[in-house]
């Protein structure tokens, strides 16, 4: 089937954070994370409830399975169907779950197999929600506001993992698991009038998609082969997953252990992954007021650098402050690095293929990274914090090293501001 490249609507000329149809959108991406950070807090305390520490465990991870195994095959789905209505029946299905699982918690005690059901399917609902949720963006603004919406997400996403926590335990000291999974399905059915009021455009591909739809299968390699030798989008997708397989495990669960290695308890802790976020969040908030940071490949390789040093040398520093003066600036760079790269991405890729490139970017995120937390414990309980975190630090700086080797990233610039259009 053809595709036919339709000029941008009126809409898409403003910026993004003066463009209603941008902010109803990103509202109901906000509310619609908030619920499911207030499903997961719900799940967790419902799992604790029903078994011991060992399934508890088994609950909370039981989403990572299908979310790795469905995530390319969710990007072929964004690419071949219009994403907004895959997020509009991702969210209904959730919402329909969830108030199941609380219309059935409120009869009887929580059972461990229907709590791990309930994660199954969120885990391969999710494999169709985030690169239908990637490939959105570029369908309801303008190239040159990208950057600016993606620290509008960035900022929304810190926002939901700041409320969502403390209202999910708000509800369930009132109501008890059955509250807090209500209220949890009630924010994400509040995302749905928002979505379906959000105007999106189609796009058109400029050249890249085949005029014929093959199988699933074939679309997917397709994807793949389409990043593999794109001259940007590849060594961008490398960049971030050697970034993610790096650092995630180490400022995750290496952490949690670095602290107990130091002795600066629970409180300690606490101060070092706020300033992460702190951070994280002023780089967001920064991308968001911008809208847009001269040479972009290059600041965001830096940026890059930097992170993997900071992150390398966290375990060095003799005293707590020192540490979370370092989460702050690894925080800062990793926030400005996650957005160029994801601004770039979007910016680059043909939207005839944007759902599946968003895809395998999140593939490392949410499926591969993870693996890795066992392997961080294990080399910390044999060696120490200190190595292990030099190690991933190492590792993770490879990434700067493929960035810097290819001239497209070296010479990336996000795109201007369109004429006439006010900042």
């Amino acid at each position: 089937m053809a595709t036919v490249q339709t000029s941008l609507p009126a809409h898409a000329s403003l910026p993004a954070h003066r463009d209603g149809n941008v902010l109803r959108w990103l509202t109901a991406y906000t509310v619609s994370l908030i619920g499911d950070s207030v499903y997961f807090a719900a799940l967790g305390w419902s799992a604790q409830k029903a078994a011991g520490p060992a399934e508890v465990g088994l609950v909370m991870s039981s989403a990572a399975l299908p979310r790795a195994l469905l995530m390319l095959g969710g990007g072929v789905v964004a690419d071949r169907f219009d994403p907004r209505r895959v997020i509009l029946g991702s969210d209904t299905l959730r919402c329909l779950v969830i108030l199941a699982v609380a219309a059935g918690v409120a009869l009887t005690a929580p059972a461990l197999w229907i709590l791990v059901a309930v994660a199954l399917v969120f885990g391969a609902v999710d494999a169709l929600f985030v690169p239908a949720v990637g490939a959105l963006p570029p369908r309801i603004t303008a190239p040159d506001q990208l950057a600016r919406v993606t620290g509008m997400r960035t900022l929304a996403t810190r926002l939901s993992q700041i409320a969502g926590p403390p209202i999910g335990g708000l509800a369930m000291g009132l109501g008890g698991p059955a509250a807090a999974f209500t209220v949890a399905g009630l924010l994400i059915a509040l995302s749905l009038p928002l979505l379906l009021t959000t105007r999106v455009r189609s796009l058109g591909a400029s050249g890249a998609e085949p005029t014929e739809r093959g199988t699933a299968r074939q679309e997917l390699l397709d994807g793949l082969r389409y990043i593999r030798h794109h001259r940007l989008l590849g060594p961008l997708v490398a960049a971030g997953a050697l970034c993610e397989l790096g650092l995630t495990g180490s400022l995750n669960v290496g952490m949690v252990l670095l602290n107990a290695e130091r002795g600066w308890g629970p409180s300690g802790y606490g101060w070092i992954i706020s300033s992460f976020g702190a951070g994280a969040a002023a780089s967001a908030a920064l991308l968001a007021i911008a809208g847009r940071l001269p040479r972009a490949g290059l600041l965001m390789t830096g940026t890059l650098l930097v992170d993997c040093a900071g992150a390398a040398t966290i375990a060095l520093v003799p005293s707590l402050w020192l540490a979370v003066v370092l989460a702050g600036v690894v925080g800062l760079n990793a926030g400005v690095f996650g957005s160029l790269n994801s601004a770039l991405v979007q910016t680059a890729a043909d939207p005839a293929y944007l759902g599946r490139v968003t895809s395998v970017v999140m593939l490392t995120m949410v499926g591969l990274a993870p693996l890795s937390y066992p392997l961080v414990g294990a080399a910390i309980g044999a060696w120490g914090a200190a190595p292990v975190f030099v190690g991933c630090g190492a590792f993770a700086g490879l990434g700067v090293g493929v960035a810097l080797a290819s001239e497209a990233v070296r010479h990336a610039e996000l795109p201007r501001r369109q004429p006439g259009v006010s900042p």
